[in-house]
């Protein structure tokens, strides 16, 4: 499996992008604003999305993936999510006042667009590939997943703050090689971890002492314009892991 981070800022500014990953050609983790760098005929390659929750920053880009299949694809886009967060989408974005009903259009026996429900510790597999939604602790209904090529597993928690469901879940993946965690905030600032369901260095220390796994550490997601900041706390939070920090435009295969 091939991971492209098209975006992994918490914010947008200058060349910052919001959370997106491209898996191989044909799959999305989040839909955020990088997946808008993408040819079109790129973007008509994918066929799968895969969403941790409903926020803006997460499925911002989605309405418009979709709009670029109309006329170009064969079979509709499928987008997997929580039921909660398609019940967001539906209301939210998908009707017929922010956009288009996708999933009702040109009809609803052949939509644009799929929603598609996951649940918490079941696979969705794609040929040789599986995506297993993971549970996590944010302020609306949210997963992160993990990533098997058959060989190697990535995990990706999505926003969250300190979750013990996440990090054991965690634990118990045998093939595991690549940890994406998410560290938003700085440490002044629990209040904004608890209200809004991040995680600042202090809470990721917590989740790495429960870690029992060597891994590959990789951080995203933080606060625009702090990220020097964070990254100091991060590093010296980190006990004897050495992050590395997520960057717009790197790859990661499996």
């Amino acid at each position: 499996m091939r991971v492209a981070v098209l975006g992994c800022s918490g914010g947008i500014g200058g060349a910052s992008r919001t959370t997106a990953l491209q898996v191989d050609d044909d799959v999305l983790i989040d839909c955020g604003t990088g997946v808008g760098d993408l040819a079109l005929e790129q973007l008509t390659r994918i066929d799968h999305v895969f969403l941790t929750h409903g926020h803006l920053d997460h499925v911002a880009l989605l309405p418009m993936l979709a709009d670029a299949g109309v006329g170009r694809r064969s079979v509709p886009l499928t987008a997997y999510a929580l039921p909660e967060t398609i019940a967001t989408l539906k209301d939210c974005l998908f009707n017929g006042r922010i956009w288009p009903d996708y999933t009702a259009q040109p009809s609803a026996a052949h939509p644009y667009l799929r929603l598609q429900p996951v649940m918490v510790g079941t696979p969705v597999v794609l040929g040789t590939r599986s995506f297993t939604p993971l549970p996590v602790r944010h302020a609306v209904p949210a997963v992160g997943y993990q990533l098997d090529s058959g060989a190697v597993s990535l995990v990706f928690s999505g926003d969250t703050t300190y979750s013990e469901g996440f990090w054991d879940a965690v634990n118990g993946i045998a093939n595991l090689r690549h940890l994406i965690v998410e560290t938003t905030f700085l440490n002044d600032n629990d209040a904004g971890c608890h209200v809004s369901g991040h995680t600042n260095a202090r809470l990721l220390a917590q989740g790495l002492a429960r870690l029992t796994r060597p891994v590959v550490l990789h951080i995203t997601h933080m606060e625009p314009g702090r990220e020097e900041e964070t990254w100091s706390e991060v590093l010296a939070a980190a006990g004897g892991h050495r992050p590395l920090r997520l960057q717009r435009g790197q790859v990661i295969e499996f």
